[in-house]
């Protein structure tokens, strides 16, 4: 369930921990508050031993209820769902959360965003809430990148012309997500309503000489680990990020909605490539976590975007931060 269960009240000091903060973290019961859709401030900060985290937020998705969004699950189902979570029901909220790093002197954004107006109406924030978090987007020096999904990616184009945003950043990328989405004739493979997607990122992409591809367990910057998470795409990936005793997954798109997918971790979304498989390691990833009290951040979880996971039979308990 995606509450305050009695294990998530004992974890939250470890979850305090796992996050570098010296207090326990706030948490919110649904049957006290509603978890907010919008934050108040657009950034939120914290730190993974000597790692500066800061969470961008980009925007929200108010996806209309479609019973194709979940494979395995009808929408009264997901509505269920959403509602024990403190969530709205009248639409499915999906956030959208960009996280950089300070690495001493580097600045690493984990994925680029949606780019104003290339994804959602309400998915416009992301330069003006990197400016007030004190982040020179041209001071970006590198790019890491889970999956090629344009909520992911489309912000390293502009829009109308495709010229990159990040010039000078270099790009990192799982090789097989690179290849997958390269080959020549992916696009007419693609499902009808992905051709566009593919034939942009086709198009484009392989002009840019910035790209780095590494393969599954590479370390791409210092302390920095590239894990494969595949199964919502090919070569989705996760990153585990290490300081001191201190570790947070970077997890994209592994657990993307929380609210539906801690309770029912079986549960498959239409955008994943491959549901089995991108269940098998949803369920290895945050069993990991959960053993290894390694903190966690995910694309679509409730704004500033980490929270806590614990066991719950089969399935896990899900307790968002709140931005204090």
């Amino acid at each position: 369930m995606f509450t305050m269960s009695r294990r998530a009240v004992l974890g939250s000091a470890a979850a305090a921990a796992a996050f570098g903060l010296s207090s326990k973290l706030e948490f919110v019961m649904p049957a006290l508050a509603v978890t907010p859709l919008e934050p108040m401030v657009g950034f939120y900060k914290y730190t993974i031993g000597d790692v500066e985290v800061t969470a961008i937020y980009d925007g929200i998705w108010k996806k209309p209820h479609d019973p194709t969004f979940i494979k395995n699950a009808s929408i009264e189902d997901t509505k269920e769902a959403l509602s024990k979570a403190g969530l709205t029901t009248e639409f499915m909220p999906i956030p959208l959360t960009v996280v950089v790093l300070k690495l001493g002197d580097r600045l690493i954004m984990m994925d680029a965003g949606s780019g104003v107006g290339q994804w959602q109406a309400n998915a416009t924030h992301l330069p003006a809430n990197m400016a007030a978090a004190g982040i020179d987007y041209k001071k970006i020096d590198t790019i890491m990148l889970s999956h090629f999904h344009p909520d992911h990616v489309w912000g390293l184009m502009e829009k109308g012309t495709n010229d990159p945003v990040f010039p000078n950043a270099e790009l990192i990328v799982n090789a097989v997500e690179y290849n997958w989405w390269t080959e020549p004739g992916r696009v007419e493979k693609l499902a009808e309503g992905r051709r566009p997607a593919g034939k942009r990122i086709a198009e484009v992409f392989p002009k840019w000489k910035n790209w780095k591809q590494v393969d599954d367990g590479a370390e791409v910057a210092p302390g920095v680990r590239l894990l494969a998470a595949p199964g919502h795409t090919p070569g989705h990936s996760a990153y585990l990020v290490t300081s001191g005793n201190r570790q947070l997954l970077v997890s994209a798109d592994i657990m993307y909605v929380p609210a539906l997918l801690a309770p029912h971790p079986e549960w498959q979304g239409s955008y994943d490539q491959d549901g089995p498989m991108a269940v098998g390691t949803r369920r290895r990833l945050i069993d990991r976590i959960i053993a290894d009290n390694i903190a966690i951040c995910g694309s679509h979880f409730p704004f500033p975007g980490s929270g806590t996971f614990v066991k719950d039979g089969n399935a896990y308990g899900f307790t968002p931060t709140v931005q204090a």
